[in-house]
């Protein structure tokens, strides 16, 4: 397995406010995220209070922000849409500081966010959905050991068209075997 870089997840915090709005103005960071026809006319006020809401946990999100081994605050990473009952959760990441690409931070993030998912809110799966001309992100979630579930036809409104997407998971135990394996 790839050795990976070192990376600290901590909580939003309102000084993140001008890097996440400087990342929502390059389309080359939002092409593939939920929302991108929002992003702009994003403002900085809109910034500030999705991060307060995030801060809050009033949004049902647990984003934490993704920080270098320097501290240098590069991108987020979040759980969604939890199903307590069925002990599931979402999860999302983006990299926004395009200098970090492809240099493995975004798979360590990962990482890191399914232990917590998995360990402080006993997930059982947490899942993802990845934009089907989006074949870059896809290998490196089959990379990272989540498994294709299945193709969502027409599952998002992306610039005026629906896009297919597909769903990836990850289960409690293939995490735990993956980090077995690492540490050998």
């Amino acid at each position: 397995m790839v050795s990976l870089p070192n990376i600290q997840l901590r909580e939003l915090s309102l000084e993140d406010i001008e890097d996440r709005y400087q990342w929502s103005l390059d389309k080359e960071v939002t092409r593939h995220l939920v929302v991108p026809d929002q992003y702009p006319p994003f403002t900085r006020e809109d910034t500030r209070r999705w991060i307060e809401m995030c801060i809050n946990r009033t949004n049902g999100y647990e984003q934490r922000a993704i920080c270098s081994k320097e501290g240098v605050h590069i991108g987020w990473v979040d759980l969604k849409n939890f199903d307590r009952t069925n002990k599931n959760a979402e999860l999302g990441i983006a990299i926004g500081d395009k200098r970090y690409w492809g240099k493995g931070y975004g798979m360590a993030a990962l990482y890191e966010m399914l232990q917590i998912g998995f360990k402080q809110f006993s997930l059982e799966k947490i899942w993802l959905r990845v934009d089907a001309d989006n074949t870059k992100a896809m290998k490196s979630y089959e990379k990272a050991g989540f498994v294709c579930e299945g193709l969502m036809r027409k599952d998002r409104l992306r610039h005026g068209e629906f896009v297919d997407r597909y769903r990836f998971s990850m289960l409690k135990e293939e995490l735990m075997e993956l980090l077995a394996i690492m540490k050998q």
